[in-house]
């Protein structure tokens, strides 16, 4: 009987999963991958066929009342009626962050789930959320092992120069350092890159996971030295409703002489600022990109300068650079932020493609480019399904 193991990804107001088939030593087999969305709203239950053929589908009406538990009973229901001979063995989740200890996935207990609790304060946007059904499908289905993936482990490898702030030796003790995020996405490309060119992998990396959320990693023979993203996720470039790196003695005049709160202030920083503050049009790329209106422009400005910006940092910290790579919705899928972004680092020795660059090919540069550019698509959800089944092996 073929082992089973469902991934799970887990926001505010939905729930993303997507079902594997062990495949012996290979990568584990996709086999269905959906959501539940619109959760204390109207619930809306979805689930896919990898070509996309639609194989459920379910809506719930604004009064049901279903919470997490009801909705992952459904989910879990579905599951186990279309395994097709298999055994559902295990989930795995993804969780934001691991705090200092976890430099590697873990299998659930009671006591791992109070040590992610309480780092809530450093994620509050999503750890709560990726523990909701942590502890839901705990009830519902008592027996499976459950499996956190987080994503600040990989950048556990930063040298502590790059871990530390300039802060009372006593905070940063406490935990008050860097830790950066998107690990299983970096973690992910820097396995895949090493199958696309091992040689370059073996390098030194800059890789621009660009999406709703938005970070940098340099990657130095495999593994992460430093990054964008600091003590929270709010760090770094500007994204889609985030500031990005920010001058602290901002948030002491929105203290001191707006009069706001804490609980406005994070509003502000964490939903308001970003794409979607500075241009007042969208959180989205896509329509900032078709939009005339200029301060949409402005943001799509800031937004690569502040990447081009942060390479150079990047390639500083790594005293060099042999590639760079594009990764997850914007960095896979828009190549006018590609374009604006490599066209204003012609210093690095990049040649852009631009026939390559609109056809979104593996490879964006010509030859001749000193630096070559990939435009290489994540898959955190396989990273999961990898850590899940590695983690059972244990």
């Amino acid at each position: 009987m073929k082992d089973a193991y469902l991934v799970i990804n887990a926001g505010s107001s939905s729930i993303k999963f997507s079902l594997y088939f062990a495949n012996g030593d290979a990568k584990p087999r996709l086999t269905a991958k959906g959501q539940v969305e619109g959760i204390n709203v109207a619930p809306h239950f979805i689930a896919q066929a990898v070509d996309g053929t639609v194989l459920a589908e379910q809506r719930w009406p604004a009064d049901s009342n279903l919470v997490h538990q009801d909705l992952l009973k459904h989910l879990i229901d579905w599951v186990e009626d279309h395994l097709d001979g298999a055994r559902l063995v295990a989930a795995g989740h993804r969780v934001v962050h691991g705090g200092p200890r976890w430099s590697s996935p873990a299998r659930i207990t009671d006591e791992l789930l109070d040590e992610l609790e309480s780092l809530v304060p450093l994620a509050p946007l999503h750890q709560p959320h990726n523990l909701a059904p942590i502890r839901a499908l705990a009830v519902v289905h008592p027996g499976l092992v459950q499996v956190a993936c987080f994503d600040t482990a990989f950048h556990r490898t930063n040298p502590k120069v790059a871990e530390t702030f300039a802060l009372p030796r006593e905070l940063t003790d406490e935990g008050v350092r860097r830790y950066g995020f998107h690990g299983l996405s970096y973690e992910f490309i820097a396995r895949r890159f090493k199958e696309i060119d091992p040689v370059r992998a073996a390098g030194k990396v800059v890789v621009c996971h660009l999406g709703s959320g938005a970070s940098m990693c340099a990657i130095d023979n495999g593994r992460s030295v430093a990054s964008t993203m600091g003590f929270t996720a709010l760090d770094g470039l500007p994204m889609g409703t985030r500031t990005g790196t920010l001058d602290a003695g901002v948030v002491l005049y929105l203290l001191q002489q707006k009069g706001m709160n804490a609980a406005e202030i994070e509003t502000l920083l964490y939903k308001k600022s970003g794409l979607l503050g500075v241009s007042g049009v969208s959180n989205d790329m896509r329509v900032l990109l078709e939009s005339a209106d200029p301060h949409a422009a402005e943001a799509v400005d800031l937004f690569c300068y502040r990447i081009r910006r942060e390479l150079g940092s990047l390639a500083g910290a790594m005293g060099g650079i042999d590639a760079l790579i594009f990764t997850a919705g914007i960095g896979e899928h828009s190549a006018p932020v590609r374009a604006m972004v490599c066209e204003g680092a012609g210093w690095l020795g990049i040649e852009l493609d631009p026939a390559a660059n609109a056809a979104h090919a593996d490879k964006i540069t010509t030859p001749a480019s000193r630096l070559p550019v990939y435009v290489i698509p994540t898959d955190e959800e396989m990273m999961i399904a990898k850590h899940t089944r590695a983690v059972l092996a244990e």
